[in-house]
């Protein structure tokens, strides 16, 4: 695992969760939480554990080890909750017993490393993209991509394409929108965690593609945009749904986000790639948590939903400033509600009230 500002990807802060809408008098006793799975929004996680642990009380053990990581160790109940940012279908969550719901939302950018080329400078359309992807585009002066950028001066190098390593959910956004905007991408490689790429080097977790990114010349990847701000990689202008070449930021998250019914999602799943809108950034999504719905350790279920209902309420402003986009208020409310119905002890007795 590479290093970045971030530092390595395994959270171990010391986090109060004492108050701030905590269920029970009794969630203070719990001396530690545990999580893993999606990297997508670790730099947003970390923010919010670092301010909560001035609180003081229950260390925090967050894992960024990947969705299909986070799925893995809450299916085997080796961590109190998991993260994914492929949401789950209701069919699944009923056959593993797991609930989940949207914790904050984002965006995917594909980022390149190009001299000469500043940050929203390169614009780049769906189909040019995917090709890049399949290993049909080679070089950056491909005709394809000078054609979308006659006013660039494009190197006659070859394209270093990077792709997540590891079962992702930043790698079940991208592909969610590849396969939707193209049927070859669609038939050939398809929409998952993880998938047989065509062509390119892995990099685990954002970490590790930024990593790549940002040291090999010529190459092009694929993170979560905080990743690339922190990094200060260069990302690209892409083509919408709507026909607009539109840059990765706040405004273009929201644009794409703004449509989703949350309310009729059944299970809180929602997939909000290639949305329709001249503002959309067309590879935004949502971050999701997971917990059992019968609770063997119901204080520590407490603790968990204590620590998410203080970021819902508290974590707004740490969040834009990463450009991450936070659930709306009746988004938050359909959650909470949704907790108190649908996470239980083994008793039957809601943990949430």
């Amino acid at each position: 695992m590479m290093k970045s500002r971030f530092g390595i990807a395994v959270l171990a802060l010391t986090v109060a969760l004492l108050g701030f809408g905590m269920g029970s008098s009794h969630a203070g006793e719990v001396k530690a939480i545990s999580g893993a799975g999606a990297t997508f929004p670790y730099p947003v996680y970390a923010k919010w554990a670092a301010a909560y642990y001035k609180l003081t009380g229950i260390k925090l053990n967050y894992q960024s080890i990947g969705s299909g990581g986070g799925i893995k160790q809450i299916k085997a109940k080796t961590v109190d909750f998991g993260a994914s940012d492929a949401p789950l279908k209701p069919e699944d969550l009923e056959k593993w017993g797991l609930f989940q719901f949207p914790m904050i939302m984002g965006g995917v950018v594909p980022v390149v490393n190009l001299r000469g080329i500043k940050p929203g400078e390169l614009k780049i359309s769906n189909e040019t993209l995917v090709d890049i992807y399949l290993g049909k585009i080679t070089k950056w002066n491909d005709p394809a991509i000078k054609a979308e950028n006659p006013d660039l001066s494009l190197p006659n190098k070859a394209i270093t394409v990077v792709h997540r390593a590891d079962g992702s959910g930043t790698t079940w956004i991208f592909t969610n929108f590849l396969s939707k905007v193209s049927k070859e991408w669609k038939e050939k490689v398809g929409n998952a965690k993880a998938v047989a790429w065509p062509t390119g080097i892995g990099g685990k977790g954002n970490e590790g593609v930024a990593s790549y990114v940002k040291r090999i010349n010529g190459s092009i990847g694929y993170v979560e945009y905080a990743y690339a701000l922190q990094n200060r990689l260069t990302y690209i202008k892409l083509k919408n749904r709507d026909g607009a070449y539109v840059e990765p930021n706040m405004k273009s998250f929201q644009a794409a986000a703004a449509n989703a019914d949350w309310e009729h999602a059944k299970g809180f799943y929602m997939v909000l790639t290639n949305q329709p809108g001249k503002d959309s950034w067309p590879i935004t999504g949502a971050s999701f948590i997971l917990l059992h719905k019968v609770q063997e350790r119901p204080k520590v279920a407490k603790a968990v939903l204590s620590f998410f209902d203080w970021c819902y309420k508290n974590g707004q402003e740490m969040a834009m400033k990463l450009d991450y986009v936070p659930m709306p208020e009746n988004v938050v409310k359909l959650v909470e509600k949704a907790w108190a119905t649908e996470i239980k002890d083994k008793s039957g007795s809601p943990i949430w009230q």
